[in-house]
């Protein structure tokens, strides 16, 4: 199947064509027909799967087809989890909509509201936010929902675990009741089932990948190590294979910034990325990742969501996250658009209770393998259980706490 064959306009085609975009993606492909004929759709599918064009293409050619209202209001109003992410789909609607009259922009905290206010007021037609900022300018009536024509929830379940639910509910009380919503989710727990059943009507269904399911390009490989040895094994791994571009996760900010610095004392370039830093740092970290001129980019699993590097080649797990679905969305970085990946985890003896949620999840085991002059103190054992004041806590009070935090400061 082709582009032309979905019923796109002149315009979009030949903005598709610039990019150098020939075939749709299997998300694209099944989610851009209900769009355009203005149904509902419930979309699982991960970033990478090129799901961002495949809501940003039939909202344009919807919006384009109608004459501007005038002074342009806010018709279509994307909510996403976090600023890099809500940048990268400005980036998209942006280049799609090169030869068609839409005018768009970005909404998100970390950066003074001033600009964001005066731009509204020339009016725009799509707006990409964060729902923090969003609730924060139309509090202050720098902006009204009430000509809303297209809702979309974008990585809801992300929305969801950094406690954006009551945000949400907000935001969805001032908006018509009567638009079109698309919500679009990694995952499909109870809780986004829940929200989908509460926003949605009569959707379509449309799948890129089974649910929770990582990519078949991906080389996942887990050593078991004791933890004070992880920094120099990591060292040892980049400069021995001369990696030039390294993705790795951490659980904890400090833990982000000493990993960095300590790679950096090493002769590797690095920079940590996560709710602490300024949006200016964090947009310039990952811009020098992206151009090659910083090798390792260390972050949280909050600041890393959305991140888009294209053909991105390692991914590390410096720390296993807690949460097993936050595994898969870590190592779904690398492994895209046809290319292979390698997914490399570190697990010390405090961890290793958390593998047996991460192997129930992807439904098969993962080898357990070691590295030599670094063999583990410890024997592996699923029933380990995390000590106290250690990584790989249970999610607790204090996790939402810093969900909440993270929260207030988009």
């Amino acid at each position: 199947m082709s582009f032309n064959s979905l019923g796109l306009s002149d315009a979009l085609l030949k903005a598709i064509d610039k990019k150098g975009y020939t075939v749709p993606s299997p998300i694209q492909e099944k989610a851009i027909p209900p769009i355009l004929e203005r149904k509902d759709v419930l979309a699982s599918a991960q970033t990478g799967t090129g799901k961002t064009a495949g809501f940003t293409l039939p909202i344009l050619q919807l919006l384009s087809q109608e004459q501007p209202l005038r002074k342009r209001p806010i018709r279509t109003l994307i909510l996403t989890p976090t600023r890099e992410l809500a940048a990268q789909i400005l980036d998209n609607v942006k280049a799609y909509s090169e030869f068609v009259d839409i005018r768009s922009m970005v909404v998100f905290g970390g950066v003074n509201a001033n600009p964001q206010i005066r731009a509204l007021r020339n009016g725009v037609d799509i707006l990409v936010a964060t729902p923090g900022r969003l609730l924060d300018l139309h509090n202050q009536r720098a902006l009204s929902l009430s000509k809303v024509e297209i809702l979309v929830l974008d990585e809801a379940d992300r929305m969801l675990d950094m406690g954006f639910q009551r945000d949400i509910n907000k935001i969805l009380a001032l908006l018509p009741k009567k638009r079109q919503n698309l919500l679009f989710s990694a995952t499909f727990s109870k809780e986004i089932k829940k929200l989908a059943n509460g926003i949605l009507h009569h959707p379509v269904s449309v799948e890129a990948t089974p649910e929770n399911t990582t990519a078949e390009k991906v080389d996942q490989k887990m050593y078991t190590i004791d933890k004070v040895k992880k920094p120099t094994v990591v060292i040892k791994l980049i400069s021995e294979g001369n990696w030039k571009q390294v993705l790795i996760f951490t659980r904890t900010k400090h833990g982000a910034n000493r990993l960095s610095e300590k790679l950096k004392k090493n002769g590797i370039t690095s920079a940590a990325i996560h709710g602490n830093k300024s949006q200016g740092a964090r947009t310039k970290a990952l811009s020098g990742f992206k151009q090659n001129k910083i090798r390792v980019l260390v972050a949280t699993d909050i600041a890393a969501r959305g991140l888009d590097i294209p053909l991105l080649p390692h991914v590390i797990n410096y720390e296993l996250p807690n949460i097993s679905e936050d595994y898969v969305h870590r190592i779904g970085r690398t492994g895209r658009a046809g290319a292979s990946g390698e997914a490399i985890s570190l697990v010390s003896q405090e961890e290793a209770s958390y593998v047996k949620g991460i192997e129930k999840l992807l439904g098969f085991t993962l080898p357990k393998e070691t590295i030599e002059g670094f063999e583990p103190s410890f024997t592996f054992d699923y029933n380990s259980v995390p000590k106290k004041n250690q990584q790989g806590k249970p999610k607790s009070k204090r996790n939402n706490q810093t969900y909440s935090r993270r929260r207030k400061r988009s």
